[in-house]
């Protein structure tokens, strides 16, 4: 009998019918914000409708490209895990900025094609660098994502950002039925069924939220029936030193925020990023990005909202990531698709986003449980890294008085915290240090957690427990004879 290797679950082909009801979970996961970009831009530049439709329908069809790109690879491009590609909004405000300052469409795709460039030519070196992540920088990393994307999903389900009725307890209550759905069918349902519980979730909450007046079919209507995007339609690119050295910032930004998530497929699926694989998902972004300045959208990233689905779902197949891909293809060359799909109403993408970007968070804190955190500076390396991800988001505005390149890096939380990691764990872990290790921690007594005490082993039982509760440590012995008893 001939024995045949077993395929890895990130290689594994799964019937047809799931193929699509697992690929359409996260196209719907990830609709919201890829549209989202091009709006902003969009918007800020005060595009004509026809304009506005087009950037979106371009961006569908390069985002389904580079999905294709990443999960199915070819030569040295694609780390061939299930990641879904979209556009960074790292690079919203440089391009705001240089469309609204007199260069306008072509300038930004002029500094786009350079910096996708400059990414697949820097890819070797980010490779090297991944043993800068060990699982303290890696699971600090993944649950800063986490925590980034939930005001994302806030947004959505007060019934997404700028919208007239924000915060409203109908949208609210809408969101949270989403949620109820999602967690019974994850609970209560066949393990099929419960792989797709995101997607029956949204499905039911757009069934529910039509007649409840949440949203309408009138976009499909005016949508044509297919739009075909031509490279450089709004005009040949213009190269300007001052939009490609903003735009070069955004660079590295998102390879920082890529290999982030790339980190974290890898740790989901089980199958560890290597340095040769980092290289080729690194390249693979900045071949999309190059062709998204060629067919009129903006620089491409790995979508942190799926890394989250895929850690939910536990399907770990590339190849459903990649029929997500194709369905955006189909969306980008066939509008009236597309509106469809973007007539689910924010709430119910809320209270879906809550359990994914939930699990991302969760996924780092699994990931930081592998880590020894006694008798050294861990515990520092992780407040701080977090603390430092968190900042902007919790106060966006915090970097406004800084320098433009200052701003596009720490603006992001993903990119500040994961520079922070890297940081902080040289400093600790790998730079020599006079002052020698860190103090032990004991158990105290009392229960109270683990401490560093120091000169523990010169003090009685009773010493330790009169010193800690002098320090707030713990509460205060309520019979010091009978501890004293225990104790001996």
């Amino acid at each position: 009998m001939t024995m045949t290797a077993p395929v890895h679950p990130v290689d594994e082909v799964p019937p047809a019918r799931q193929l699509a009801a697992f690929g359409l979970q996260h196209v719907l996961a990830m609709y919201a914000g890829a549209v989202a970009v091009p709006l902003i831009v969009g918007g800020a530049m005060k595009l004509s409708p026809a304009d506005l439709a087009y950037l979106i329908t371009a961006d569908l069809l390069v985002c389904g490209i580079a999905t294709l790109i990443q999960c199915v690879g070819f030569w040295r491009f694609g780390v061939r895990l299930p990641i879904m590609q979209g556009c960074t909004f790292a690079a919203v405000s440089p391009m705001v900025l240089i469309g609204t300052t007199g260069g306008g469409l072509p300038a930004i795709y002029g500094s786009v094609i350079v910096a996708g460039l400059a990414i697949m030519l820097l890819a070797p070196l980010f490779g090297r660098l991944l043993r800068f992540f060990p699982p303290l920088v890696t699971g600090t990393v993944i649950l800063i994502i986490g925590i980034s994307l939930l005001p994302v999903a806030g947004n959505w389900v007060a019934g997404g950002a700028g919208s007239a009725d924000f915060g409203e307890p109908k949208n609210i209550g809408l969101a949270a039925f989403v949620l109820a759905v999602v967690l019974a069918v994850q609970r209560f349902a066949p393990a099929f069924l419960s792989r797709i519980a995101v997607l029956i979730g949204i499905v039911v909450g757009l069934a529910v939220s039509v007649p409840f007046g949440f949203t309408d079919f009138d976009g499909v209507g005016d949508a044509d029936w297919i739009g075909i995007s031509t490279p450089f339609h709004f005009g040949a690119p213009a190269f300007e030193a001052s939009a490609i050295i903003s735009m070069l910032v955004v660079a590295l930004v998102t390879m920082t925020e890529t290999t982030g998530d790339l980190i974290a497929v890898g740790e989901m699926t089980g199958r560890k990023v290597e340095p040769r694989s980092l290289s080729d998902g690194l390249r693979a972004d900045g071949l999309s990005t190059v062709l998204g300045g060629v067919f009129n959208t903006f620089p491409y990233t790995a979508y942190a909202q799926n890394v989250g689905l895929v850690g939910m779902t536990r399907v770990r197949s590339r190849w459903v990531v990649a029929t997500a891909g194709g369905i955006l293809v189909l969306l980008g060359l066939l509008p009236k698709l597309g509106a469809v799909v973007a007539a689910v109403p924010a709430p119910v993408l809320g209270g879906a986003g809550l359990v994914m970007f939930g699990t991302v968070a969760a996924s780092g804190l699994r990931t930081l449980a592998e880590v020894d955190f006694k008798g050294n500076h861990n515990l520092t390396v992780v407040a701080v890294s977090v603390a430092m991800g968190v900042l902007p988001v919790g106060v966006p505005t915090i970097y406004e008085q800084f320098p433009d390149w200052f701003r596009t890096v720490m603006n992001s939380g993903i990119s500040a915290g994961c520079l922070t990691a890297i940081v902080l764990n040289l400093l600790f872990n790998h730079l020599p240090s006079k002052a020698g290790p860190a103090p032990e921690t004991v158990a105290l007594p009392t229960g109270g957690g683990e401490e560093p005490v120091e000169d523990v082993p010169e003090k009685s039982g009773e010493e330790v427990v009169q010193t800690a509760w002098a320090a707030g440590l713990t509460g205060r012995p309520r019979n010091i004879n009978s501890r004293r008893r225990r104790l001996r």
